[in-house]
């Protein structure tokens, strides 16, 4: 019974802070001045373990042994602990083998989010003399995407307006990311059918900021002090009940470094979709369509802006046609 009160009591002050925080945190949100984005980042984002992208054989004395595709191992799965040793990196992967001295490994795997141990024997590899367990792995996830904000007073900056998902748009917990100054050196039209995307060069001496959260809405952290916001323009953002239908613009690099604005027309706007698809909007510049075919992979967070004010960011494309994709809210993204 004290459980319950406590959780009334609770959901009380919950109720009132929505009804009076809220209403001042929304209207601060609305005085607060942004630095627009609109650069390209490139996002270097650690899997949380070791993922397997691949199953091999091991060549040993006695034959041909396939360790960890006999015990069950599949590509997808995240390598996270040998005999309760926390594993990260390839290189955590590697002394776990060559400490092992031939003897039978505990691994802890992760797949779709749910935990399990499996015992695997590695083999000696009869050219190297290495031990291994038959996989090929990665440890670090790497993409570009598209900064929408910088926070003027904080630093604290949005992007993607989307969850981080993998090849098969699947969700992913991931850990310590690093973002990026990237460069886009080329751009792979959008066709029907077919999503194109940009190709950009990360500039790994010019890391520009460090991401501390991952949402649903986005990938959120804050900029280094040191990046140059000179040439940044300061913009103010209005809520959805502002935004109409009609013209409006994004800012997106599509080459180098240098974000470049190019015309929209807002077609829909939904304040109560869940599924951060705020927006419908259809690419109406020439230059935009004649480089890219409209919007391609990586273009995810450019800010949408309309009567001078941050409105949202670019989320998705529609497949049956480049020139036309989904938005989110900027309130959206900064209340997560």
């Amino acid at each position: 019974m004290r459980k319950l009160k406590f959780f009334f009591a609770a959901f009380a002050l919950f109720a009132a802070l929505m009804l009076f925080g809220g209403t001042a945190y929304r209207a601060n949100a609305a005085s607060d001045e942004y630095y627009l984005g609109g650069m390209t980042a490139g996002f270097s984002l650690s899997a949380g373990g070791t993922e397997v992208i691949g199953l091999s054989e091991v060549c040993a004395e006695d034959g041909i042994h396939r360790p960890a595709d006999e015990v069950g191992i599949q590509i997808g799965d995240l390598i996270c602990a040998a005999d309760g040793i926390q594993i990260r990196t390839i290189d955590d992967l590697n002394r776990a083998l060559e400490n092992c001295d031939g003897k039978e490994i505990r691994f802890t795997i992760k797949r779709d989010g749910e935990r399990a141990d499996v015992k695997i024997l590695p083999v000696k590899d009869k050219k190297n003399g290495k031990y291994k367990i038959g996989v090929l792995i990665r440890d670090t996830l790497t993409g570009i995407g598209t900064v929408t904000y910088i926070k003027k007073d904080t630093l604290e900056f949005g992007s993607l307006g989307h969850a981080v998902c993998d090849e098969n748009n699947q969700s992913l917990e991931i850990s310590d990311p690093k973002v990026y100054l990237c460069s886009v050196i080329g751009v792979n039209k959008g066709k029907r059918g077919k999503a194109g995307e940009l190709r950009g060069l990360f500039l790994n001496d010019k890391k520009i900021a460090s991401a501390e959260q991952v949402k649903k809405t986005g990938l959120y952290g804050k900029f280094d002090r040191e990046y140059d916001f000179s040439h940044s323009e300061t913009i103010g953002i209005a809520p959805l009940s502002e935004a109409t239908i009609g013209k409006a613009v994004i800012y997106s690099t599509i080459d180098g470094v240098c974000p470049q604005k190019y015309e929209i027309c807002i077609a829909k706007v939904d304040e109560n979709n869940r599924e951060n698809k705020n927006f419908v909007i259809k690419v109406t510049d020439e230059k935009l369509i004649s480089e890219t075919g409209g919007i391609v992979q990586g273009m995810s967070g450019s800010p949408i802006v309309q009567n001078g004010k941050l409105i949202g960011a670019v989320t998705h494309v529609f497949l049956n046609d480049p020139t036309r994709g989904y938005g989110i809210g900027i309130e959206k993204m900064i209340e997560n």
